[in-house]
C-alpha cells in the first residue's frame, strides 16, 4: 500500500474535503468546512494518496487547550493506522500551539474510536447523557451519550 501524505489543508482543498465529508451520515456543510479552513484558530489536517483525500482531522485552538472537533477516515482506509497517524498529528499541533490539554467528545457506541483515543492516552472526563441523536436509518430511536475525553499535552 502507498503511504498517505499528511498535510495542513487550505481553501483550495475545499471541494475535495467536502467530497470526503459526504461519505458520512451527518457531514459538515460546505460553509462549516470553509469556515474551519479559514479560521486562524483552527487547523484542518488531511491525508491523501496520489491526490485523493482519504482522511481529515479538524482541531481548534482554545485559550489553554486544543479541541479535536472532527476526524474522519474513508471507510476503505479504516483499520490501517491512518486514524492513529492523524490523531498523533493533532496532538503535535496542540503542542505547537502550547496547549495544556487536548479535548474531544465521541459517541458512546463508537468503540473503535474510543479504543484509538485510549491507546493515545486519553481518559474519560465525563458524559453528556442523550447528547447525540440516533444515527439516520437506525431502528432504535434512543439518543446516544457523548463521552468527554482529554489528555495532557
Amino acid at each position: 500500500m502507498i503511504e498517505p501524505v499528511l498535510r495542513v489543508l487550505e481553501r483550495v482543498d475545499l471541494q475535495r474535503l467536502e467530497a470526503l465529508e459526504r461519505q458520512q451520515a451527518k457531514p459538515w456543510s460546505r460553509d462549516q468546512l470553509a469556515a474551519a479552513l479559514e479560521d486562524e484558530a483552527a487547523c484542518v489536517l488531511g491525508a491523501a494518496i496520489e491526490g485523493e483525500l482519504i482522511g481529515h482531522a479538524v482541531v481548534a485552538r482554545l485559550p489553554f487547550e486544543a479541541e479535536l472537533q472532527a476526524m474522519l477516515v474513508t471507510p476503505g482506509m479504516r483499520r490501517h493506522g491512518l486514524g492513529g497517524r492523524l490523531l498523533q498529528e493533532v496532538i503535535e499541533q496542540g503542542r505547537r500551539w502550547g496547549s495544556e490539554r487536548l479535548l474531544l467528545e465521541v459517541r458512546a457506541g463508537n468503540a473503535v474510536a474510543i479504543g484509538l483515543y485510549r491507546k493515545a492516552g486519553f481518559g474519560e472526563d465525563g458524559r453528556r447523557r442523550g447528547y447525540y441523536p440516533p444515527h439516520p436509518g437506525a431502528t432504535d430511536a434512543t439518543r446516544e451519550d457523548a463521552i468527554l475525553m482529554s489528555r495532557p499535552l
